[in-house]
């Protein structure tokens, strides 16, 4: 690991390579994905499917069937189910906690102000393939948005390139979680299928979960044509340790890092012994040597990481000066792999600095609001002022107008 001497601003620069990081190349090969998907539908989706993972998939395949869904529960050992169904119920409880509720103001005045939530409609959810099943990005995305509400979830992950299969556990963690839609296909052309529409995939409104840089970069490009959660770069894990720390917990946690496609470490301490320590045993990553714990809080929030460790004697005092994270795992037995899986917070996390404006994935993501004002004629009187003289500073006239005719004589005859 790299040894840096940490000053104010330093820390900052990391999250800035991240973002800064546009790679024009990839721009123009994800644009070229999405317009043919928006122009030919299907066939491109089948494609791309047979160009990008190898297989040719017949038009009546993209969608999984029931059948095949039923199958996945032989396929699987018997113990995984219950499991699944615990780990469930552990995020699903932290999410019922979180859900926002509508509220009304009225005012004695004779207003009347209220805020509506209510669910989106329909939401897709990506579940990258890659050389392992991510069952847990099921679960950790799903469930969020089964709670906030929405009706109708859609799920696309990439084909097995030897069978053309979608894995069992990720098809029956989908199952019990209700999910009646799930289509195979990856990549940018899987983004664009939600964001536009084909023949047999109906659009969605929203798009969620983590991907490859080609799914990132289709997901920032059909911003506006759907929502999305956030555009997420490589994963990464911060970890703010005193010299009393377990070297042996620093490393596993900071190699664990590596195991992720362009994981990111960082080791933040006071501790020169520990510096020296990891130096040793951890080749790729940062460590920045600072003089105190108020330093290395200072440098977090720089930092803004996805996974935040803090191994220090009161880990819950650290937590409380720390303003950008995307999820703080406090002491030692509380490593960044129990957040990933079982917890219940879920793993979709803001990445490269983006943890000072984006939050981690929760069932906000799923809920919009709609503002409701209501006044009565007297109220309306009351406010007549400020309002001329606000739209008389604009040069609106007619808003002003607006508001006059509920107040002119010919509307008294009304």
């Amino acid at each position: 690991m790299q040894i840096i001497s940490w000053h104010k601003g330093i820390t900052r620069k990391f999250s800035k390579d991240f973002l800064n990081s546009f790679d024009r190349n990839l721009q123009k090969k994800v644009e070229r994905i999405l317009n043919e998907v928006r122009l030919r539908g299907d066939a491109a989706i089948r494609r791309f499917t047979k160009e990008f993972d190898r297989v040719d998939l017949p038009l009546k395949r993209i969608s999984v069937s029931e059948g095949e869904i039923n199958c996945a529960f032989e396929r699987i050992q018997y113990t995984f189910v219950p499991l699944l169904k615990q780990i469930i119920e552990n995020v699903r409880r932290f999410y019922q906690a979180e859900l926002r509720k509508s509220f009304e103001l009225n005012g004695k005045d004779g207003t009347y102000l209220a805020k509506r939530y209510a669910p989106l409609e329909r939401v897709g959810v990506y579940i990258p393939g890659g050389t392992a099943p991510l069952v847990s990005t099921v679960y950790m995305t799903v469930v969020p948005a089964k709670v906030a509400g929405v009706k109708e979830i859609v799920l696309a992950t990439p084909p097995n390139r030897e069978t053309g299969e979608i894995d069992p556990h990720i098809l029956v963690a989908a199952n019990l979680l209700g999910v009646k839609e799930i289509y195979r296909m990856g990549g940018a052309q899987a983004i664009a299928a939600l964001a536009y529409g084909t023949r047999t995939i109906p659009k969605v409104d929203k798009i969620v979960g983590p991907g490859n840089p080609y799914v990132t970069e289709a997901k920032r490009q059909v911003f506006g044509f759907v929502d999305i959660d956030m555009v997420a770069g490589p994963s990464e894990v911060a970890i703010i340790a005193s010299g009393e720390a377990n070297q042996d917990f620093v490393t596993c946690d900071l190699l664990a890092q590596a195991e992720h496609f362009g994981g990111v470490s960082y080791l933040i301490t006071n501790s020169k012994k520990l510096t020296e320590a990891i130096h040793k045993r951890v080749d790729s990553g940062y460590i920045f040597l600072v003089k105190t714990m108020a330093e290395a809080c200072d440098a977090a929030n720089e930092l803004a990481p996805e996974h935040l460790e803090i191994l220090t004697e009161h880990p819950e005092r650290i937590a409380k000066k720390i303003r950008h994270a995307g999820a703080i795992f406090l002491g030692p037995y509380s490593p960044t792999v129990i957040g990933d899986y079982v917890a219940g917070p879920s793993h979709v996390l803001p990445t490269g600095g983006t943890a000072k404006y984006f939050s981690p994935l929760g069932t906000s993501t799923f809920i919009k609001s709609t503002q409701i004002i209501g006044y009565s004629k007297d109220a309306l009187l009351k406010a007549k002022e400020a309002v001329k003289k606000m739209t008389e500073l604009e040069g609106l006239v007619l808003h002003r107008i607006s508001l006059e005719a509920r107040f002119s004589e010919d509307r008294q005859k009304l």
